[in-house]
């Protein structure tokens, strides 16, 4: 039995968050709250995560707010969180700007209800996609892409140009999962403006979070328009891939790319596949996740190697005593950049690009001993606050310090501290995929270049649903002893099968 809300069908006992906590009122809300409009003085609709940053300092590790007659419960106690990850009374639960994507990716991993069949078809059709064997298998694409990308930062070198790291990011992630997910090439690298399906999809992503902020729909009917527009080009671009893929057929077995898992594998215990219309929600699904957030981690991480030259420097010796006169590292190299995965974390720990996710209650509990929950209520945990609490981070946990993972460190804090994917069964199933290219991509560019920052730039955050460096630009010098041309080759070579995953999930 369900019920049924804006054509949506929503598991029995879904409720929201004011009738899903039966002691509300112990929970502390912002001062100043407005009859009818809640708390809303002083908030930003272009930066409502950041607005939630500055409320958890004031009001603890627990909060609430009210927007336009709906009061929503935000987490962030190391305590709480470490209790919603128990998956035997929580579970992952879509909504706000999450439940606002289902338009375009619909029952897509990401956006998946969890009472809804395909999300766990799906989940265990592409779990081999992300295997030792297959991970090894994207190495050299992921090489030839990186490639593409210092071509193009050695002619802005050339030309004295900074470089437009966001930009940049999105463009080598996009083609980089494009490329080795779905064997199709968006010529990001050779065009003057984004491609449009980047200018669609954060269109889409944008909307959703700005259908956070308003009272009523209504109020965007322009927008809706186009974010109409904006899903049928998204849903048009997929089809065609799709299309091109069928029509050229696949290697029969479904061991080849994400796209031949998807259109040629089994479930392998009850055999069902997936629609054709599923499998356009998965591609989306994993050309939008599978590259906004990771662009973003590229780009934060990379302001903070220009503003940190020590720890630059110290990366860049890695990188070098690894990897050493070796032209094109291989997969198993990546994984001994052990310092440069730590500035990847310490990076995420700041900046979790996907800066947030919400948890429900299986049944009736109480959260952490002290607050009572009903079935179907849920919260919002903060990750960025998470990750800043100084009872678990120290008293410097605004520092960026890349010592923080150091292997010792990691092991005397408690479990569920580091959250930058999310937990529990349905954490990012492409988060190995994520680390290792982007570890392999800041190797590949402290080799190749010294990172000059804009001394006049200040840090400042995009929230489209993710996060993004809005503006930063970067100077590049040209190392002494490297030379130019492309860092991998423009064809990708065949990597062997048998190494070791080189990163591990942090989600769970």
């Amino acid at each position: 039995m369900a019920d049924t809300t804006k054509g949506t069908t929503l598991p029995t006992g879904f409720r929201g968050a004011e009738q899903g906590w039966p002691e509300l009122r112990r929970i502390p809300h912002p001062p100043h709250r407005l009859p009818l409009l809640g708390d809303v003085i002083g908030v930003d609709r272009h930066t409502p995560l950041q607005d939630t940053v500055r409320y958890a300092r004031q009001l603890g590790p627990i909060f609430r707010r009210r927007a336009f007659g709906r009061e929503f419960v935000f987490t962030w106690g190391a305590e709480l969180v470490a209790d919603l990850a128990d998956e035997s009374r929580f579970a992952k639960h879509v909504g706000l700007g999450v439940a606002n994507l289902r338009p375009v990716a619909g029952d897509g991993l990401f956006t998946a209800y969890n009472h809804e069949p395909n999300w766990q078809l799906a989940h265990d059709v592409l779990a081999p996609g992300f295997s030792r064997e297959a991970m090894a298998g994207y190495h050299a694409n992921m090489l030839a892409v990186a490639g593409r990308l210092t071509d193009h930062w050695d002619r802005e070198l050339v030309a004295g140009r900074a470089v437009d790291v966001p930009g940049d990011m999105t463009k080598l992630t996009l083609e980089t999962i494009a490329r080795t997910g779905f064997g199709h090439d968006f010529g990001s690298f050779e065009r003057d403006r984004p491609h449009p399906f980047v200018t669609a999809m954060i269109g889409t992503l944008t909307y959703a979070q700005r259908l956070n902020t308003v009272p009523f729909p209504l109020l965007l009917r322009r927008a809706a328009r186009r974010n109409e527009a904006d899903i049928a080009y998204l849903n048009r671009t997929v089809d065609d891939l799709v299309r091109a893929r069928r029509t050229a057929g696949g290697d029969g077995d479904g061991g080849g790319d994400l796209l031949d898992r998807m259109l040629e594998t089994a479930h392998p215990k009850t055999g069902e596949r997936l629609t054709a219309e599923n499998v356009r929600r998965q591609v989306i699904t994993f050309l939008v996740a599978g590259h906004e957030t990771t662009s973003g981690a590229l780009s934060f991480a990379l302001h903070y190697l220009a503003r940190h030259p020590d720890v630059a420097a110290r990366a860049r010796a890695e990188v070098d005593q690894v990897w050493g006169g070796t032209a094109l590292p291989g997969y198993e190299q990546v994984a001994k950049l052990r310092y440069v995965r730590r500035v990847l974390d310490e990076t995420l720990r700041l900046w979790p690009t996907a800066p947030a996710y919400a948890r429900e209650a299986r049944q009736d509990t109480v959260l952490a001993g002290t607050h009572p929950m009903r079935r179907g209520a849920w919260t919002l945990v903060i990750t960025p606050m998470l990750h800043r609490e100084r009872a678990v981070w120290g008293a410097d946990a605004e520092e960026f310090d890349p010592d923080r993972f150091e292997a010792k460190a990691v092991r005397s804090r408690p479990p569920h501290t580091f959250k930058p994917f999310g937990t529990g069964a349905r954490a990012c199933i492409g988060r190995q995929f994520a680390l290792h290219e982007a570890t392999l991509v800041l190797g590949l560019l402290l080799r190749r270049y010294e990172l000059r920052p804009d001394p006049d730039y200040r840090l400042r955050v995009t929230e489209r649903l993710t996060l993004m460096p809005e503006g930063l630009r970067l100077h590049l010098e040209r190392r002494a002893g490297t030379t130019a041309g492309p860092a991998a080759p423009t064809v990708a070579a065949e990597a062997p099968s048998e190494l070791r995953c080189p990163v591990h999930g942090t989600g769970d």
